[in-house]
């Protein structure tokens, strides 16, 4: 068994169709057929039931199908991941979420330009949701954002900070004076969240984090970006949940407010493909986790 073999054999698994197999592969229908009957000899068993001008996987077929398919992408992995490590990398793409990597991002590239002064960070402010897609297109080769509900296997994951939540309210919203509010005392004031459909998962977190008390979250505005909540909450009586992290942001048009029982802590991630760790990854990474210089300290 090669693995043209099972090329063969998943491009016709594939399309349900040798001639459309044929076609993509760039080779003649003859040879598809004489590569998938070769196959069936060499393991003892169909793997596909024939029906004129189409074909269905058998039972054992689509087991073999997800094996075959699995190989082949490792296969494919393997010659890149090698290819990576034979070749200096000159640039590394970062993805960031602005409101969770205000300490951790400058920090790094401080710590990282040191040890790689020829190597070029491009950085991409992007949505978590953006980060995991563009990080498994291999578009991105790092992610610093909010650990995602599930993690994609393709991808290893580093934690970098766990920043306590808080209630944001602007200079005339009537709780400004308080020091600690709870959860129930929030459920009925309205909320600036982020918007749903870039950010469904801040949405889940929400609801998720409501319905520990049996509600819902009063959503009454939406924005694109954390700036702009930030300047919703500042200019009305809606407020919002941040970081604390957030606090040297926020200045003096905001007030960040501790919740009492504490909320789950927000919890920023490092996220990059296993198959691509390469020197600069990991040193970027490590980078993420130096501890902060003097300078980072003031305020």
């Amino acid at each position: 068994m090669e693995l043209r073999h099972l090329r063969y054999f998943v491009a016709v698994a594939e399309e349900e169709n040798v001639s459309r197999a044929a076609s993509k592969l760039h080779v003649s229908q003859p040879g598809v057929s004489r590569q998938i009957h070769d196959l069936e000899d060499e393991i003892g068993f169909p793997l596909f039931d024939r029906n004129g001008k189409s074909v269905r996987l058998t039972a054992a077929g689509k087991i073999f199908f997800g094996e075959a398919r699995d190989i082949l992408e490792r296969t494919s992995e393997a010659v890149k991941k090698a290819s990576l490590g034979g070749v200096p990398q000159d640039e590394i793409n970062v993805g960031y979420a602005p409101s969770h990597t205000v300490e951790i991002l400058p920090r790094a590239l401080g710590t990282f330009r040191e040890s790689f002064p020829g190597v070029r960070v491009t950085l991409h402010d992007l949505s978590g949701e953006e980060m995991l897609s563009l990080l498994l297109q291999r578009k991105l080769d790092i992610a610093l954002t909010v650990a995602p509900h599930k993690l994609p296997r393709e991808l290893d994951m580093k934690e970098l900070e766990r920043d306590e939540t808080c209630v944001a309210v602007g200079a005339t919203h009537p709780l400004v004076t308080s020091e600690f509010v709870s959860l129930k005392q929030m459920a009925a004031e309205p909320v600036a969240a982020l918007n749903r459909q870039e950010f469904p998962l801040y949405h889940k977190h929400l609801e998720k984090m409501f319905a520990t008390i049996g509600r819902k979250p009063r959503i009454s505005s939406e924005h694109d970006s954390v700036t702009s909540l930030m300047a919703a909450v500042a200019a009305g009586n809606e407020f919002a949940f941040l970081p604390i992290s957030l606090s040297g942001a926020a200045g003096r048009r905001l007030k960040l407010l501790k919740v009492r029982p504490a909320l789950a802590p927000w919890l920023t991630v490092a996220l990059w493909r296993k198959e691509a760790e390469t020197e600069a990854v990991k040193a970027f990474i490590a980078a993420t986790l130096a501890e902060p210089t003097k300078t980072d300290r003031i305020r």
